[in-house]
């Protein structure tokens, strides 16, 4: 696996080291002790799949507080998607910043995210699935959130939005959110 720190503390894109012939390819996707060696959760606690019928889909922006703080491998199996995480560790020197990273079903990049780092993505294609490995259970008293569309994150997303939940367009702006929270922070 090739690890790449993005511009966000903890956060990294990771490609595959494939080993080809004439089959096509064999690669590893996650390695507990590569993980470690980077500093990053190793933990795997579930995996979900998110499936998106419409381009244009936006899902986030998702996290969850202590104490079920959770890191996340985002991969995109089928389609493509814009994905974003934004830094929400507070006293972080990139706090509120986002990366915005384009994963794909032929790119086979992942994106890591360590705890208190807002996740989201927009579809750019129809028929879209992605794979998440979470690093804590789903903790429905723990999870948060922050609209996609909070000018103080400065997310520009590529395309007309077609599809959100109720819940994502209700979020509160981030800084509502943390203040709420008490400012939740780890440095992972």
């Amino acid at each position: 696996m090739i690890f790449t720190e993005t511009e966000l503390p903890g956060a990294f894109l990771i490609g595959l080291a494939p080993h080809s012939d004439e089959r096509g390819f064999f690669a590893r996707a996650f390695c507990r002790q590569e993980f470690e060696k980077h500093g990053l959760v190793p933990l795997v606690a579930q995996c979900n799949v998110s499936y998106n019928v419409k381009r244009g889909t936006i899902r986030g922006m998702h996290y969850q507080v202590a104490p079920a703080l959770e890191s996340k491998l985002v991969r995109c199996v089928r389609g493509a998607v814009l994905d974003v995480i934004v830094d929400l560790r507070v006293g972080s020197p990139t706090y509120l910043r986002h990366v915005a990273v384009e994963l794909t079903a032929g790119n086979h990049l992942a994106l890591y995210l360590p705890p208190m780092c807002a996740h989201g993505f927009q579809t750019l294609v129809d028929d879209t699935e992605v794979l998440y490995q979470v690093g804590e259970f789903y903790t429905p008293e723990c999870e948060r959130g922050a609209r996609y569309d909070d000018p103080a994150l400065g997310i520009r997303w590529p395309l007309p939005v077609t599809v959100i939940s109720d819940k994502d367009r209700r979020w509160p702006p981030v800084e509502a959110a943390l203040a709420r929270e008490g400012a939740p922070n780890d440095h992972r």
